[in-house]
């Protein structure tokens, strides 16, 4: 997960697919700002396939636009993103979301998040937190709780959503209850 420009793009091959033909890819060269969580060393290059028909990304390579962009990595400072990966502008993220992106979202990795497709939804487990986006606002993934609220762990091992700007407060991370 990082925050970066795109520089520039070209066309490339990525070897051939099982009939012999040539694979194309997408070639970003980026600048990668800020590294939340992935390998070692910077990513340079983002791969993606060619066009959104075949699951590409496009990205603006006038170097103006920042991106909060998640993919894959293959360690070695080469990164692949398709249209299922989040890739949204920097200036699209809310407030809650940046301030998490540096603090609070490390504190749910162990959590895990259940979608609610349709309600009424129930969590199986303590340490689930119920995405509810979906259900409850007709069909938006990009809705309150994602923009505003955070999965952490708390102390007794379950996970609650929390909301706020300010790092949660001990008491909360105590409760007992979600």
């Amino acid at each position: 997960v990082i925050r970066a420009k795109a520089v520039s793009a070209k066309e490339v091959d990525s070897g051939n697919d099982i009939y012999g033909n040539p694979i194309k890819r997408i070639q970003y060269e980026i600048k990668q700002i800020k590294m939340f969580k992935g390998p070692d060393q910077d990513i340079e290059f983002i791969y993606t396939a060619p066009s959104t028909a075949v699951c590409g990304r496009l990205l603006d390579t006038g170097g103006k636009k920042e991106y909060l962009i998640a993919g894959k990595s293959e360690g070695n400072g080469k990164m692949h993103i398709t249209l299922c990966d989040l890739v949204s502008t920097w200036d699209s993220l809310t407030p809650t979301q940046k301030k998490s992106l540096n603090q609070r979202y490390q504190m749910g990795c162990e959590c895990k998040i259940s979608r609610c497709l349709s309600v009424p939804c129930f969590v199986s487990s303590s340490d689930e937190c119920l995405w509810t986006d979906w259900a409850m606002e007709k069909n938006n993934v990009d809705g309150r709780q994602a923009k505003h609220y955070a999965c952490i762990k708390r102390s007794d091992g379950s996970c609650a959503w929390y909301r706020g700007m300010a790092p949660p407060k001990q008491e909360f991370l105590d409760i007992e209850d979600p």
